[in-house]
Parts: C-alpha cells; structure tokens; sequence
C-alpha cells in the first residue's frame, strides 16, 4: 500500500533487462552510441517531428531547468501555474540554470492556468521598462501537480495567448505518458500541434530507473541545449545507459502500458474512496493522482497498517477528532496493484 509517489516504484522488468543487455562490450560515450541513434528516429516518429532534437538526462529537475534556459534570458519571467512542479519542487534549479530568470505565477482552479489568467500576468510584466523583469516564456505541467490533465485544445488556448506576446512554451511532462493515456491525444497533438516549443518528456515516474527525454521541436535551438547539458553537469559519459532505458521504454508502447496501469489504479482508488463514508476528491482525478479527504480515524487505521502516502498540505495534524476530515494525496504508479487498492480502502472504510 505505496502510494507515496510514483517515483517509489521499482523499474519495469523490461527496462531492468535493457539495462542488462547494454551493459556488455564497448559503445560511443556522450550520446552517440548506437542505441541513442534508434531512440532519437522512434521519438521523431512518435511525434511526428522528423527534424525534432532529441536529449536524455537523468532528472526530471535537469530536464526542466535546461529547457527553460534555452527558452529565455536570465531578465525573463517565467510564467507558470502556483502549483507547478518548478515553482514548488525544484529547489530555485530553473532560477540558477536560466541564470535568474523570475518564476511568475499563474491563478487557475486544480493547477491548471487559464488562457485569462495567462494573459493577465503576461500583460502586466513589463510595464515599468527596464525596471522589470521583461516577458520571457510559459511552462504548462502536463498532468498537473493536482492529478488534472490538459487537453490539446487546452494547451493550443495557453500556446495562443503566449504566441500573441511572443513567447515559447515549455512543457514539463514528468507524467507526460499519464495525460497522453487519460486524454486520448497523440504526442503530437498535445505538444508541437497545440504550440509547445520544447517538452520534458518523462521517464522515471512511469517505469524507468532514472530517465527524461528534452525533445526539441525548432532545431536551431538544440546547439544551445548541447552546451548548457555539458555545462551543468548533465551530459553522461556512459550514455548508453540513459539510451537503454528510454529504447525499453519506447519499444511496443511500453510508456503507454505502464501509464494506463497507473491511471487504471487511480481511477480505481478514487471510485473506492469515493464509496466510503465521508469521502470526497478535492481534486478531480484524471490521471494517476488522487487527492481525497477522509476521517482522521481511517487514517490512523491506514497508518498503523504501515500504509504510505502524504497529508497533503503536509501541515495538518494527526491529533484531533476521529471523524474530522484530513486531506491527502495518494499516487499511483505502474505497479500499484487492486489488491493495493482494496486493502486500503478496507481500512479507510473501518
């Protein structure tokens, strides 16, 4: 009953055995093996971006803050929702990569920025000349930090609103393959069709051991990306290992199987949950997060039984009365299994 994070998961077994299989004889370090070459052709296929550049590095965080930097001017505004993964999980990364750009941000109801809200703040920036930080770019979360999914329309609304500004847009898909699955789209729909620039495409969270593609629609940027990787400390020596892993992770839609387990477990979950007495969603769950608030008591009972999750906020108290409602959040991941789910709800249910 691990629904801490998808990031607690195990490896899936076919990357494991990817990994394995690399791990013989001699190949070409800093991205050219051979491996890298095949990953590079299938994610140009998947996203229907024959001239796309095509990166891997090993953190999400690398990803995010790299794409950011290529995308903006170290006196830019970074606009992003309150609620989004580098405004709130990455340690000021994308501050110190872009060399000081400022993270602006963005109103919206489950971390989801509106195309209204978008404009507002962008129009705003700017206003006193040289006194301010000047309008820089957008980075759209794509699934959100609350579970939500964007839909290709949506991000085309967002893309527009930047596009109207000039700016390029980012998205941080650390849980791409999870909105992919619970929207339907294609990679290309949600991404350089709809109007986004550069995308992080996610690995670790869904199955891989430690893996993120930066994918890079406009090419002329990619010299850029290559020299700030190196730069930062990013570029691998022994790349095959990175190429393995997103080669097992790409091959007979392995990404989209591990992400339709974990959006199967959430949905499941939050249909249990929402069955029980004094249950609710605090945020609709549309990929493989659920944000659900019950009684104190089925979380002591949870608990007790060594079950794993967050408070969420993390400020709420474990002390208090039996039937007031705690909030949390519960994350599924490729190996959350039914009987996971059921023996958790057994116990928040009592």
């Amino acid at each position: 009953m691990n629904f801490a994070s998808d990031n607690t998961s195990a490896a899936a077994p076919e990357v494991m055995a990817a990994l394995q299989a690399a791990n013989t004889g001699f190949a070409a370090p800093y991205g050219n093996d051979e491996i890298m070459d095949r990953v590079r052709a299938k994610i140009r296929e998947i996203f229907e971006a024959p001239e796309a550049a095509v990166y891997l590095v090993a953190t999400g965080t690398a990803a995010n803050a790299l794409s950011l930097a290529i995308l903006t001017q170290p006196w830019g505004a970074v606009f992003c929702h309150r609620n989004a993964h580098v405004e709130e999980d990455e340690c000021g990364a994308p501050e110190f990569y872009t060399g000081g750009a400022k993270l602006v941000l963005v109103e919206g109801a489950h971390a989801k920025m509106t195309p209204d809200a978008l404009h507002k703040a962008i129009n705003f920036i700017g206003r006193g000349g040289i006194h301010n930080v000047q309008r820089g770019m957008v980075t759209i979360t794509n699934a959100t930090e609350n579970g939500t999914v964007f839909f290709p329309s949506e991000v085309k609304a967002l893309a527009a609103v930047a596009r109207g500004f000039g700016l390029p847009v980012h998205m941080d898909g650390a849980r791409f393959a999870n909105s992919i699955v619970a929207t339907g789209a294609t990679p290309a729909e949600m991404t350089w069709k709809a109007g986004v620039d550069v995308l992080s495409f996610g690995g670790t969270k869904n199955g891989c051991m430690g893996v993120e593609a930066v994918v890079i629609f406009d090419p002329a940027r990619a010299r850029e990306f290559e020299l700030r990787r190196k730069r930062g400390g990013h570029l691998f020596s022994k790349h095959r290992f990175l190429s393995a892993q997103m080669e097992a992770y790409l091959t007979d839609g392995l990404w989209l199987r591990l992400a339709a387990q974990a959006n199967a477990a959430a949905a499941r979950l939050s249909s249990a949950l929402l069955a029980a007495p004094q249950t609710s969603l605090v945020h609709p769950c549309e990929a493989n997060s659920v944000f659900a608030a019950f009684p104190r008591a089925g979380h002591r009972r949870a608990q007790a039984a060594g079950a794993a999750y967050y408070l969420w906020p993390g400020d709420q108290s474990m002390e208090g009365p039996d039937d007031e409602a705690l909030a949390a959040r519960l994350v599924c991941s490729w190996s959350t299994t039914d009987a996971d789910v059921d023996a958790f709800v057994a116990l928040i249910r009592g």
